[in-house]
């Protein structure tokens, strides 16, 4: 199969993520809007909790898990209108809302895809009505509760799964909070090891979004044992292409277009490859100005001085090197898979997608 790099097309989102996405986001859709009038019916307090977690599923996101999910499905003979595999991409998605949630209170984000997060929305509320006790930690409370929601319907969507899928959705769910705590130890201590920063990029982001998704798939259609190591082999590099992306983004992003501030990445103090390349580089006046970085009161001129220095010393132009490198690797790995040939080019363009998108 060509690699399709330079396809001026790329850039664009491709019909075989938007269509899963559509089928998987109408099923999360249908599962909230029952769960709200069930317990609305019980208490009408209890509609905040689901609609802000509903609104947040309607805000956006690129339902790539559930997308990887279906054409690993599909590609290990599995058909593409089976109902389980709708469930089991809904459950990806709410896993990865369930994260996203849980992961704005950790890093003190103030919005997500657009919207306040979701502690913004309800600290917000809490002092709109005089609340008793401390806003922020009403707020936090409701947001870790809004998380709960996401991660029991995830767990409700995959109850009918084979044990194979199971175990392979269980590993999932375990190397994610892995990568979560191993992100709150890089962001807290002080050192740019770029071993570390990789580690965590492969665990919070990386396996979960790519290789696991694709495990799924193939384990749902009984082809766990001989797809395992294939999807491996193009799922691994391209899942780290995918955060070194993210990393770029949350940097030198649009907040118009990704939903977050730009820069926040570099107030909350990230370990990333990118910045583990920054410090191996620089010198003087720029290690100093590095030093700043995980400084709460980072301001957007000293974002933009840290952007300039993060082209100046070549560090942007080594994470885009290795993207291209890995990208390659997988694609490669991807042409050598014992899948069909629909799927093959599904993947393909996921993977082109994944790793030049803008947001």
């Amino acid at each position: 199969m060509e690699h399709v790099h330079s396809d001026p097309d790329a850039f664009r989102v491709p019909a075989s993520l938007s269509a899963v996405g559509t089928r998987v986001e109408s099923r999360i859709l249908a599962l909230l809007d029952d769960e709200l009038a069930r317990w609305q019916a019980v208490d009408p307090d209890l509609a905040e909790p689901l609609t802000s977690l509903r609104d947040l599923v309607l805000a956006g996101g690129k339902r790539l898990r559930p997308a990887f999910c279906h054409w690993a499905y599909v590609g290990a003979g599995g058909e593409p209108d089976d109902a389980r595999v709708v469930d089991a991409g809904a459950a990806l998605e709410l896993l990865h809302t369930f994260a996203l949630v849980h992961d704005d209170i950790m890093d003190g984000s103030d919005r997500r895809r657009g919207l306040p997060a979701v502690h913004r929305q309800f600290i917000a509320a809490h002092t709109q009505r005089n609340g008793q006790g401390e806003a922020r930690r009403y707020g936090e409370g409701v947001a870790i509760l809004v998380g709960d929601f996401a991660f029991v319907y995830a767990d409700v969507l995959m109850a009918t799964m084979t044990d194979a899928a199971r175990l392979v959705y269980d590993e999932l769910r375990i190397e994610l909070c892995v990568g979560q705590y191993l992100d709150l130890v890089g962001t807290a201590g002080d050192g740019y090891d770029p071993v570390q920063a990789g580690r965590i990029g492969r665990y919070k982001s990386g396996k979960y979004t790519v290789e696991r998704p694709l495990h799924l798939g193939a384990a749902m259609a009984g082809r766990f044992d001989d797809l395992a190591g294939p999807f491996s082999a193009f799922g691994l590099p391209l899942g780290a292409a995918f955060q070194l992306r993210d990393d770029l983004l949350g940097v030198f992003g649009d907040a118009s277009v990704t939903g977050k501030p730009v820069g926040d990445d570099l107030r909350e103090g990230k370990l990333t490859p990118l910045t583990a390349a920054a410090h191996a580089r620089a010198t003087g006046a720029d290690a100093e100005l590095l030093g700043r970085i995980g400084a709460p009161d980072l301001d957007d001129e000293e974002v933009a001085a840290l952007q300039d220095l993060l082209v100046r010393v070549g560090a942007n132009d080594e994470i885009e090197a290795q993207i291209e490198t890995l990208v390659d690797e997988a694609l490669t790995a991807l042409d050598a898979a014992p899948i069909t040939g629909d799927a093959q080019l599904a993947l393909a363009e996921l993977a082109v997608y994944i790793a030049r998108r803008d947001r």
